[in-house]
């Protein structure tokens, strides 16, 4: 889930990593481009028929639609890294938008189950947006064994 996506791009490759994997893109507004912007298509490429993406007004209606179990929340200021998870089907993957990631508001909302970081060098800020989805969403897929994947 992406929570209030500001760049066209990110979200393109979003929708092609989902296409791929099987998982579903949940996109909480306010989006900070139109999804038909020529962008975000083009980095989508051909994939928006074969992703599952729901746009939902806010993040209440968003946990509304989903219910999830468990939420995991991606920040720099975690103590725990994506990988010592184990993760299960129905996992919500949350990531804030760029670049100032997620407001503490939504870090600290009750559904939010656990605070992940992805280990970085020292002195970088953040990963881009979909290369970060696209590193834990792999990493959660291939614990699961990659259903329906060939």
């Amino acid at each position: 889930m992406f929570h209030e996506p500001a760049i066209a791009g990110n979200t393109g490759n979003a929708i092609r990593l989902v296409a791929g994997t099987g998982c579903e893109l949940h996109l909480v507004e306010p989006l900070g481009f139109d999804l038909s912007e020529s962008k975000l298509r083009r980095a989508g490429l051909d994939y928006h028929d074969l992703a599952s993406v729901t746009v939902h007004a806010n993040l209440a209606a968003a946990w509304a639609a989903l219910r999830p179990e468990r939420v995991f929340a991606f920040t720099t200021h975690a103590d725990t890294h994506y990988t010592e998870v184990a993760y299960r089907e129905g996992d919500v993957l949350l990531f804030g938008t760029e670049p100032t990631g997620l407001p503490a508001a939504v870090l600290d909302d009750s559904h939010v189950t656990t605070q992940l970081r992805i280990p970085m060098l020292p002195g970088r800020r953040s990963m881009n947006l979909s290369n970060a989805a696209a590193v834990t969403v792999y990493e959660a897929w291939r614990q699961l064994g990659f259903p329906g994947g060939v």
